[in-house]
């Protein structure tokens, strides 16, 4: 079975479906864009045909765009002159697609030529729209759950098929910078709303309807190769056209810092496209395209958010176990995580026991669940019906006798080893041998606390982050003893409520949390040596880190930061290095500056809680310094702080695959996601630049940057982490 076939029907209508071969979705590869081409062209040819219908052979899906797979070795692909064979191979995709745009038009006159429909049964995204935008009409079926849209710009890249070039002179560049900066998908009746599609039909007369046009004999030229067209909205050179593009230079800027290389160079196509002819357009589209492919942060983000990502989601880390799907999930503490953890389990349709010591903490738990539904309601996504069956599923009771049956439970109460050891202990009394059990800790041992039960074999950790139902990303953490069933679990349950896993062994903090507190500390460490907040935040910023490590405290509490640094003195003792970092995080404690929620901290607030600007106060304790660090150091001092801490974290066997650790660091606390992660950013700089940068690092601000020795190692033999590793991630499929 090829990917394209087609039918002529004897009504005239050639019907050219497209049906990818061992995939739920149809994606397209280099393969399959002649097999279209020639199908086309015969149709084209062909005397008796009237017109053509492109469609898809799969149930509520048109397609799913691009094979990133297929993109991410397409610079590998290239030969010799990558950027000259990437460049050639986008323009014989835009040869295709203007091709099915013409339709065998008469170039001069635009006399002639057959009209081509595009009919979706559903989600049309990627090159699955680019596809339909260069057809002359785009029918959809009316599937609510259908998405549409180009959502390229979230893995790095740009839509490279003439979809940023026809949306925009479809919509103009205000109605299309949307659906092009920021990826945005819509339901078909919100695409036609908004200009992408042409006809909302009912899924049964998807192709009577696009055979009905075809057949209507209709005009079949596009605005752009009218000699008369305007871009909507104007063009740059019109007055209310500059406006436009001088305000989406600033909004990109804005928002990207200019960190992310994909958004810039989709603005330049936008912005140098509507200077020219459409055809001169296409080809402008396809260097910047070029440019970004080029670029090493487009293969790594798309290696990262999505090949990476995917792998993991579909068991990469999973051990060789039977179906571990929970049926039954017993959560322990109603607070804010425990509320949350209730709610992503009820979406994925598990029975969920809820429970805290009194019956009015374990109901505002289940009242956060309501309130949550009750605003999807009121967006029209979710139904009374919905909600009845959701909370339905929801226990909220003081009881333990009600955890009968469970197959998981998931404790996350206070943060106290004797808290949480006497509540696993009561736990086990009342479910069955077979249960696992799982406890949501961001600091404790999993070790430690394992000792509390006596099946540490059926012990584990799963670290979600706040808030539960927003992040993405779920660490899953093994004990000394946690077996594989535990973990296999574990993995199913994050699949069911749709988030990334990452498996890490235990160790303190873990992965991410071990990551992060040293960004933290450095922003702390600057303070205290009189580096400007605003210089420190500001340049974590233009890493593409959405806030800096002054604003991040104050976002997760100071309060919290002094918790973390007095149990870890606590438990390391005199190895414990206190630095100037805890010293500033004690004195705004003992000053009542909490951060947000107490409305004063590093920030100053009004009286909705909106920041106003750097406390002042913070310069009266640590007075700035004269002469201030230029960008680039302290842009270096926040990143080697996180990446050195990746590394010894795969050293020392925490991390087993750097997938894990790059996915992760994304998902969990924002990691320059251009970059693809700290093993991927490493890769980008080199070894031996890194480890360089490392020692004079160490050399001026001390031994917390020295370079550990696998980058050491890796550095002398001209190594990098995805060359040495990816046989340790290929065996972990």
């Amino acid at each position: 079975m090829t990917d394209f076939t087609m039918d002529k029907g004897a009504d005239g209508v050639a019907v050219i479906t497209w049906d990818t071969a061992g995939k739920s979705m149809n994606v397209m590869t280099m393969e399959a864009w002649p097999l279209l081409e020639g199908l086309v062209d015969d149709a084209l040819a062909d005397e008796a045909v009237k017109g053509i219908v492109i469609t898809s052979g799969k149930t509520g899906s048109f397609a799913g765009g691009m094979d990133l797979n297929v993109i991410a070795k397409m610079k590998e692909m290239a030969g010799d002159d990558p950027a000259k064979g990437l460049f050639d191979g986008l323009m014989g995709m835009h040869g295709i697609l203007r091709k099915i745009e013409r339709a065998g038009m008469d170039a001069k006159t635009n006399k002639g030529g057959k009209p081509i429909a595009a009919a979706l049964p559903g989600t049309a995204v990627g090159s699955g729209l680019e596809i339909p935008l260069a057809c002359h009409r785009i029918f959809v079926a009316d599937n609510p759950k259908a998405k549409i849209g180009l959502p390229e710009i979230m893995v790095g890249i740009f839509p490279g098929a003439g979809g940023t070039t026809r949306l925009a002179r479809k919509l103009g560049a205000m109605g299309a910078s949307p659906l092009l900066l920021e990826g945005k998908l819509n339901d078909p009746k919100k695409a036609k709303s908004l200009g992408v599609v042409d006809e909302v039909v009912p899924a049964d007369e998807l192709m009577s309807a696009a055979k009905a046009w075809v057949l209507s004999e209709p005009s079949i030229v596009k605005p752009w190769d009218e000699k008369a067209y305007k871009m909507p909205g104007g063009a740059p050179y019109h007055p209310a056209g500059f406006m436009t593009f001088v305000g989406a230079a600033a909004m990109v800027n804005g928002k990207t810092q200019g960190a992310f290389p994909a958004a810039k160079a989709l603005l330049s196509a936008v912005y140098e496209g509507a200077l020219v002819p459409f055809d001169v357009a296409l080809k402008i589209e396809a260097r910047w395209f070029t440019h970004v492919l080029m670029n090493p942060s487009s293969s790594a983000m798309i290696r990262s958010l999505f090949i990476n990502k995917e792998a993991l989601e579909k068991g990469a880390s999973r051990p060789d176990q039977p179906d571990q799907t929970v049926k039954k999930v017993g959560v322990m503490g109603a607070g804010m995580m425990g509320a949350g953890i209730a709610l992503v389990s009820a979406q994925a349709g598990m029975e969920v026991v809820l429970i805290d010591q009194k019956q009015e903490a374990a109901d505002k738990g289940k009242a956060y669940v309501e309130a949550y539904i009750d605003k999807g309601m009121k967006r029209g996504k979710v139904t009374a019906e919905k909600k009845d069956a959701m909370l339905g599923l929801i226990t909220a009771t003081t009881d333990y006798a009600a955890l009968e049956g469970a197959d998981l439970i998931i404790e996350a109460v206070f943060e106290d080893v004797g808290v949480k050891a006497e509540v696993t202990k009561n736990v086990l009394k009342h479910v069955g041998d077979d249960c696992i059990f799982a406890t949501n800790t961001s600091t404790l041992p999993i070790s430690e606390l394992a000792k509390a039960s006596d099946k540490p074999e059926q012990f584990i950790g799963i670290h979600f982050f706040s808030p539960v139902e927003k992040m993405l990303l779920v660490e899953i953490i093994k004990g000394a003893e946690t077996g594989p069933r535990a973990v296999a679990k574990a993995l199913d349950y994050v699949r069911q409520i749709k988030k990334t896993p990452i498996v890490v062994n235990d160790a303190r903090y873990f992965y991410c949390n071990r990551c992060i507190i040293p960004y933290i500390n450095e922003g702390g460490r600057m303070i205290t040596e009189g580096v400007e907040p605003a210089l420190i935040d500001n340049a974590a910023r233009q890493l593409g880190f959405p806030v800096g490590p002054v604003q991040l405290v104050d976002e997760t509490s100071i309060d919290l930061g002094a918790k973390i640094a007095r149990a870890t003195k606590e438990a390391l003792g005199d190895d414990y290095d206190q630095s100037s970092a805890d010293d500033l995080i004690f004195w705004m404690e003992g000053l009542g500056r909490l951060g947000r929620k107490s409305g004063a901290g590093f920030f100053d607030y009004d009286d909705k809680g909106k920041r106003q600007g750097y406390w002042a106060g913070l310069a009266d304790q640590y007075p700035r310094a004269e002469d201030q660090p230029d960008l680039i150091t302290v842009q270096h001092r926040l990143m080697f702080a996180q990446v050195l801490e990746a590394v010894r974290a795969l050293e020392e066997g925490v991390l087993e695959d750097i997938r894990e650790g790059d996915v992760g660091a994304i998902l969990a606390w924002g990691f320059a996601p251009w970059s693809g992660g700290p093993f991927s950013w490493l890769d980008m700089i080199g070894a031996a630049y890194a480890a360089e940068r490392c020692d004079a690092l160490a050399a001026e601000y001390g031994a917390r940057f020295e370079t550990p020795a696998l980058l050491r190692e890796m550095a002398e033999n001209d190594e990098t982490f995805y060359e040495r590793f990816t046989q340790v991630a290929q065996a972990a499929e």
